[in-house]
């Protein structure tokens, strides 16, 4: 059976509170902190009695990097592994959405499992890194990949801390405010296309935080 998916963005960064987005990888804000604990209070209290988590994914960002670690950190201390994953990251090449080098953030992040990032992150602007270029079939192509990924993994229950853009537009057509999450499960994939039934219990998302309407996938990317 393919694992249960507790999907989750990033709590408030520095260019969310001031709307600087050429500040590169911001780390989170104050309030972003805050949210944390707000989440962590909400959905720790679901592990592991109703969740049994078995891997946390993260994209390899400053700001979702100290979500994951300020929330979940628990888990991790407990053994659950933590694994940066490229496929992950932000849609645009905007600085803000533009990861730094792995050296830096491994450093900054000792807990993360950084070993099977792909070596081409974070470029998405050359040839080479194409597969994360800002394009509505570069975006969609990568979270079908990331979604096949997980549809195979053994763990009962995923979480994976992500971006709202790449989330809505790429993986599930609903919207994700700041340090929200909603749980998803596995339909069964049709013509090698994978797709999530949300839990109705997140349809106002795990905090109440956000938006129930959705969009098609890849409504307002850019075409390639």
């Amino acid at each position: 059976m393919p694992p249960t998916l507790i999907l989750v963005r990033h709590a408030e960064a520095l260019h969310n509170a001031t709307k600087d987005y050429s500040l590169h990888d911001p780390e989170l804000s104050e309030l972003g902190r805050s949210q944390c604990r707000e989440l962590k209070k909400n959905l720790m209290g679901k592990i592991p009695e109703e969740l049994d988590v078995g891997l946390i994914v993260v994209s390899p960002m400053v700001r979702t990097i100290e979500t994951a670690l300020l929330a979940f950190g628990g888990l991790v201390d407990k053994g659950i592994p933590i694994h940066a994953h490229a496929g992950w990251q932000e849609n645009s090449a905007k600085p803000c959405d533009t990861g730094s080098s792995v050296e830096k953030v491994a450093a900054l992040f000792p807990q993360v499992d950084f070993s099977h990032i792909d070596p081409v992150f974070p470029d998405k602007r050359s040839p080479v890194g194409a597969k994360y270029a800002y394009n509505t079939q570069a975006i969609v192509r990568r979270a079908q990949d990331s979604l096949r990924e997980l549809y195979n993994r053994p763990e009962k229950v995923i979480i994976v801390v992500s971006h709202s853009g790449f989330l809505r537009q790429g993986v599930t057509g609903h919207y994700f405010f700041n340090a929200d999450y909603r749980i998803f499960d596995f339909e069964e994939p049709k013509d090698g296309n994978y797709t999530l039934k949300q839990w109705g219990s997140t349809s106002k998302g795990g905090l109440g935080w956000s938006w129930e309407k959705t969009v098609p996938i890849g409504e307002g990317l850019p075409e390639e």
